[in-house]
């Protein structure tokens, strides 16, 4: 194993970039690194298996023929280098296509989670303006509700709706198309990031983010060649579609999608199916597997050799849980979309690992602990997580694209989370300095929630925070200020939770809603989301308190 220091001293950006790159940074395309450059060797690139039981391997030049095929496909739509195609797919083999097909043409994948609603959707579709939206027959009817909907290319298409057929398309393409070779710094990927004061931001992904993505997973990951690699995020957010797509097909690893319901007896299945070694999850899914005990430590303990964790914090439970019960280490892992991973305990590389710290920088990465005034701090004291740009050749984000932001200060770029820098180099969690929720694994922007249930007609005002939770890390608690003549009552704080539910994404929904007279705003009128959270926190505390008691 490398030693960690030795590696972020002598790390050189052009060496790695030479290294990780078929292609070079002045002429490069994302379908041909992630899979062009492998069809030769007959590798398998995908293991999937369905919610119904079926399974297939797909392998790198099977994908290489229908990325062909579907680009030209996209090409007859009007599809040209720099034009989004957005996807509204599940984990099958089309998704896989879809995103190759679009980086051939030199276009911009867009991912839309499947479990988005409507409005989701269409915020999303409006600000990339996507030319093309492929998606199945499950979620096809979420696109009926969208105004001004780009072309849909459907998988098993209705005739009746106008809609494309995506096999039939496929196969009566021409089978050949060529890459279009673009700039390192051209766009490959669109995503979206939650905000607190307004709707989800979009951001670019670089296509000399691919060596940032390789990074991670040699050094972070320890992605081996012998290793059978699953990552059970969903390609429809950046840590599944950097990691479990990106980042495993560019270094020529199959990776692992299970298109179905998250369970205990699924992941034992899959784990042993497909002889799972590296896995990566969230803290969120490894804590209900802890929970089923020995009906899943029994049939996995001694498969797995190493498991990732990123989305949120830890918990020191878990990491202990999965030593004692599985034999196995499991690491932590701290990035975001904007970044992607940054701050890890390393897998691949030699260095202390202390309990409840997310570890150290990346090599190519700065990361520094900034004060109130921007200044950096010394260890033991708590401030902002920041990169230092012009240190960190691998940060590859430029800002929200066709938005200010005010992350960006000098050299910096402010995480807007809190750290502690300890006296070894590694860095240890605090918390969230803003509004955004981190719940079940997922990041969400209260202002979308707010959004949603102030179109309900009988909301005035809502405030949206996130509540403290063992399970979740935090559960969505609303405050509500009802019109006159609206009842407070557990009848209508179900309809405003459905109506979430429907009109964002299922992951979104207030699991609480308090009925209130008022919120607490500035004189200026903002909303102080800072104190309603804090008066959850007391009253939990207080409860503990009175229980110890008692």
């Amino acid at each position: 194993m490398r030693d960690y220091s030795a590696a972020a001293r002598t790390f050189n950006y052009p060496q790695a970039a030479g290294a990780a790159l078929a292609g070079s940074l002045e002429a490069l395309n994302a379908c041909v690194e992630c899979c062009d450059r492998h069809a030769a060797d007959d590798r398998i690139a995908l293991h999937w298996e369905g919610r119904d039981g079926q399974s297939a391997s797909y392998r790198f030049s099977e994908l290489q023929a229908r990325a062909a095929r579907f680009a030209n496909v996209l090409k007859a739509q009007g599809v040209a280098p720099g034009d989004r195609v957005a996807g509204l797919l599940p984990r099958t083999v089309e998704l896989l296509v879809t995103v190759l097909a679009t980086w051939r043409l030199g276009a911009v994948y867009q991912p839309l989670f499947t479990a988005f609603g409507p409005k989701a959707i269409e915020h999303r579709l409006h600000a990339s303006g996507a030319k093309v939206v492929v998606t199945d027959p499950n979620n096809r009817g979420k696109l009926d509700d969208v105004e001004d909907c780009p072309t849909i290319i459907c998988v098993k298409a209705d005739a009746a709706r106008g809609d494309l057929d995506f096999q039939g398309e496929l196969e009566a393409a021409d089978p050949y198309c060529e890459p279009v070779l673009l700039s390192g710094e051209a766009p490959f990927l669109l995503m979206f990031t939650s905000g607190t004061t307004g709707p989800a931001k979009p951001l670019e992904v670089p296509l000399r983010a691919i060596v940032a993505f390789q990074g991670y997973m040699r050094d972070a990951i320890d992605l081996r060649p012998e290793d059978n690699f699953w990552n059970l995020a969903d390609p429809g957010w950046a840590y599944g579609l950097y990691y479990a797509v990106t980042g495993p097909l560019s270094l020529g690893h199959a990776t692992t999608f299970f298109d179905g319901p998250f369970s205990v007896e699924s992941t034992c299945r899959i784990i042993d199916k497909f002889a799972i070694t590296n896995l990566a999850g969230s803290p969120t899914a490894y804590r209900m597997l802890i929970a089923a005990g020995d009906a899943f430590s029994a049939p996995i303990k001694g498969r797995l050799r190493v498991v990732s964790s990123a989305g949120e914090p830890l918990n020191p439970e878990v990491i202990r849980w999965f030593r004692d019960q599985l034999d196995v280490t499991i690491h932590d892992h701290y990035g975001q979309t904007e970044l992607g991973m940054v701050l890890c305990n390393h897998h691949g590389l030699e260095h202390p690992v202390h309990l409840g710290s997310a570890g150290y920088a990346i090599p190519g990465h700065r990361i520094v602990v900034l004060d109130e005034h921007h200044q950096e701090l010394p260890a033991g004291q708590p401030g902002i997580l920041a990169v230092d740009r012009e240190q960190s050749p691998l940060c590859w984000f430029g800002g929200y694209h066709g938005l200010p932001t005010k992350a960006f200060v000098g050299k910096y770029y402010l995480s807007g989370d809190t750290v502690e820098l300890n006296p070894d180099g590694s860095i240890s969690f605090v918390g969230r300095s803003d509004d955004v929720i981190t719940t079940s694994g997922y990041r969400v922007g209260p202002f979308d929630v707010e959004s949603a249930l102030i179109e309900h007609p009988a909301v005035i005002e809502a405030a949206v925070i996130g509540k403290p939770d063992p399970e979740r890390t935090e559960l969505i608690k609303a405050f509500v200020v009802l019109g006159s003549g609206h009842a407070a009552n557990d009848e209508l704080a179900e309809t405003l939770r459905q109506h979430v539910r429907q009109r964002l994404y299922a992951h979104a929904y207030p699991r609480e809603i308090e009925f209130v007279s008022e919120l607490p705003k500035t004189p200026s009128g903002k909303l102080q989301r800072f104190i309603l959270r804090n008066q959850e926190i007391a009253l939990q505390q207080a409860a503990q308190a009175h229980k110890a008691s008692a």
